[in-house]
């Protein structure tokens, strides 16, 4: 990651690999403020963006305390934290701050429609369908099925049947089961 990238992108990327997000489910409603304040005045409230207070925050505070700060920000600011990072962020950094939202608000969702976008239209994203499923198979997967049918009024595996043949159907199926 170091060698591929630089500035702001690569010191989202190494935090977020250096894995310092704190897991716990508690949610601190003080801190959620001050952080909201805090993205509030390195965003919106400023000429330019401070990245740093973008990255600890997005990077290290464990989802239910971001989904808390997330609404906090919405009351400071007036508008949701995408708003703020598609108007002050752009390119790779603005995709990586994204998705680090779309993670926090609803992880299953965000894989499920990854997923999707795998299958849909003209030929597969095997790459994509492969990282997924294997990345998520001993941890989330469940859930993502569950928002998958959800979302989309049918089962992964039928999406993956219908997109999908021979032995690379066979494995993708065996990792749905």
């Amino acid at each position: 990651v170091k060698s591929d990238t630089s500035g702001s992108l690569q010191k989202i990327l190494v935090t977020v690999l250096e894995a310092t997000r704190d897991e716990t489910l508690e949610v601190n409603a003080e801190l959620a403020e001050q952080d909201a304040t805090d993205l509030y005045k390195a965003g919106e409230g400023r000429w330019g963006t401070e990245e740093l207070a973008f990255n600890v925050v997005l990077a290290k505070r464990s989802y239910s305390q971001l989904r808390a700060t997330f609404q906090a920000y919405e009351k400071v600011c007036g508008k949701d934290i995408e708003e703020s990072i598609k108007s002050e962020t752009s390119g790779d950094l603005e995709k990586a701050y994204l998705t680090l939202v779309s993670c926090a608000k609803d992880c299953p969702g965000y894989f499920a429609t990854l997923l999707h976008k795998s299958m849909k239209g003209g030929g597969t994203d095997e790459e994509t369908l492969i990282r997924i499923l294997v990345t998520r198979a001993e941890s989330d997967l469940p859930a993502i099925k569950e928002k998958f049918q959800q979302t989309y009024k049918k089962s992964l595996a039928e999406a993956v049947r219908s997109d999908t043949s021979g032995d690379f159907r066979k494995l993708l199926l065996a990792l749905l089961h």
